[in-house]
């Protein structure tokens, strides 16, 4: 079976949210059209826990874009944003919800950061999204949302071992970008790893 993964289209990472990625709103036409195309429809969502350590304002002295190590973990510091059951950890108003399957929700332990929508940050725990895969015997994995170089990446490359035939779909995903070349090199790792980059007009014929 084929499935449509939709990473993290929530508020806060839109324009107007606590960790806005720059025109991260655009893709919601796209995806919620990409939904039409795919029997199975997963989402997962950042829900995270007000005392968050990748927060930097659980941190006295820092400031979002500092970098600190946590529990053997380079953690960069985040503003505060999708805390458990706030409007910004809602799924964006217009993103079309009736055909998704499954939420899962990931960086919900307070002491580590979870950007694929698999494992946290350290591989120590799964969110389930593996197990819920295999349930229906999912062979391909397509995979849109928020952000490219961040859970978008790390969620394809978890994909990988896993076996999923794994597929970004470029269009249909935007980046936090806090280096000018981010985004570039998040592609190009994913490339390189085996994930295989479409854009969506392959899809919606």
């Amino acid at each position: 079976m084929k499935a449509l993964l939709l990473i993290d289209i929530q508020n806060d990472f839109v324009p107007g949210g606590a960790l806005a990625v720059p025109d991260g709103d655009e893709i919601v036409p796209i995806v919620n059209e990409l939904q039409k195309r795919f029997e199975l429809v997963i989402a997962t969502q950042d829900w995270h826990p007000p005392d968050h350590a990748s927060f930097a304002a659980n941190h006295p002295g820092k400031k979002p874009g500092d970098i600190i190590e946590l529990n053997g973990l380079t953690q960069i510091l985040w503003p505060v944003h999708c805390v458990q059951n706030t409007p910004g950890a809602d799924f964006v108003p217009a993103l079309a919800r009736t055909r998704i399957n499954k939420v899962i929700q990931k960086g919900t332990d307070p002491q580590i950061d979870s950007y694929s929508g698999f494992y946290d940050n350290a591989h120590r725990r799964s969110t389930g999204l593996g197990r819920y895969l295999t349930s229906k015997t999912v062979a391909e994995l397509y995979i849109a949302g928020l952000a490219t170089d961040y859970c978008v990446k790390f969620t394809a490359l978890d994909a990988l071992p896993l076996k999923y035939k794994t597929y970004v779909i470029e269009d249909a995903c935007r980046g936090v970008h806090l280096q000018p070349n981010d985004v570039a090199q998040a592609f190009s790792a994913m490339e390189e790893a085996g994930v295989q980059l479409i854009h969506s007009r392959n899809l919606l014929f």
